[in-house]
């Protein structure tokens, strides 16, 4: 296993990180607990989470992800050799479920929020606390046209920010990260940050993959100068990079199969031409598509950690097999040829 610095913070985490939203729709509570324990005998010593899942979010199986996990620490006591992240809900109509039904990044809901995280968890405290994305309106998922609300009354990022240092000197988080974030709000989080001695944001956990590499506009460039570095999610875009859908396959448990309407930003006729060209790549170049996805994603500088999921162990396995891939600079050059001519067709 490698291990790269998170931010500022002085903890070393795992280059793979293991992802867990599919605990408690996909995955019983023993399959998680069997995928943890694989993960910590890898050397994986960071894993992540959020109060919303398991994905697809729903009111019945909010919180069921955080307290499969809870479950494991009880069983295992073995809190202390995991950086666990998870992340706060914010407003949503998707969420009427949460918090009374108007989550927001203020000190009531912040607070509540953790409390509750800490409960489900069984923990005393959570290593990287994240907003899950950002509070005022922004585009997200590849959306252009960017409209300002001028009526929009957001807990300001300072408050937000003054909050968190009191759970942080609460003992209850340790650090904290942003999620779908801008370069616009890493700056200022950081700026605020710096200007009042609060608590420095660690990281961003935002898409990246070979069919979003959006993130290189802008947020690359933050992430390297002011040590905030990227958690990469959706790396495999869902499992379109793994091949496992071409042909209008659909594999039995996988999740285009089991949700076919929510994870579908990924099924336009870019997306699909730009996959087909990565997939073949790797096929050409006698690499897994999987492992040749995730390698590309583990070397680039601004990465912090890659944060894989699985439904199984074997391709648990074979996901973290991909620090051992390395890619040519024909294959680097190959796919930078389809991005130039198929850019971002992923959101």
């Amino acid at each position: 296993m490698q291990y790269r610095p998170l931010g500022r913070t002085g903890l070393d985490v795992s280059l793979i990180c293991l992802g867990t939203m599919t605990y408690g729709q996909q995955n019983t509570e023993a399959e998680g607990h069997a995928q943890m324990d694989l993960a910590l005998e890898r050397g994986i010593n960071f894993f992540d989470t959020a109060e919303m899942y398991s994905v697809p979010p729903k009111p019945e199986t909010y919180g069921r992800t955080e307290e499969i996990i809870g479950t494991w620490f009880a069983a295992r006591r073995n809190r202390d050799k995991v950086i666990l992240a998870t992340k706060a809900v914010g407003p949503g109509d998707r969420f009427k479920h949460v918090r009374d039904g108007s989550p927001k990044f203020d000190a009531k809901n912040l607070t509540r929020a953790v409390d509750d995280s800490l409960t489900r968890l069984r923990t005393d405290y959570i290593d990287l606390y994240q907003l899950h994305w950002p509070e005022r309106s922004v585009n997200s998922f590849g959306t252009l046209g960017y409209v300002h609300d001028n009526d929009e009354t957001p807990t300001p990022i300072a408050e937000q920010l003054f909050t968190l240092d009191t759970l942080v000197k609460a003992g209850k988080i340790r650090h904290i990260g942003l999620s779908n974030e801008t370069p616009w709000g890493m700056m200022t989080f950081a700026r605020l940050a710096d200007e009042h001695g609060l608590p420095r944001v660690a990281s961003v956990q935002n898409p990246y993959s070979l069919l979003n590499r959006a993130f290189e506009v802008g947020c690359a460039e933050v992430a390297i100068r002011e040590d905030i570095g990227l958690l990469a999610y959706s790396p495999l875009a869902a499992g379109w990079l793994t091949g496992k859908y071409q042909g209008g396959a659909r594999p039995e448990g996988a999740r285009m199969t089991l949700f076919p309407d929510n994870f579908g930003r990924y099924t336009n006729d870019a997306a699909q031409a730009a996959n087909a060209e990565y997939i073949q790549i790797a096929r050409d170049n006698g690499l897994d598509p999987a492992q040749m996805a995730l390698a590309f994603v583990n070397t680039r500088r601004f990465t912090t950690s890659n944060i894989i999921g699985a439904t199984r162990l074997e391709q648990l396995e074979a996901n973290i097999a991909s620090l051992d891939v390395t890619l040519s600079p024909s294959v680097l050059e190959a796919i930078d040829d389809v991005q130039r001519r198929i850019s971002n067709p992923g959101p």
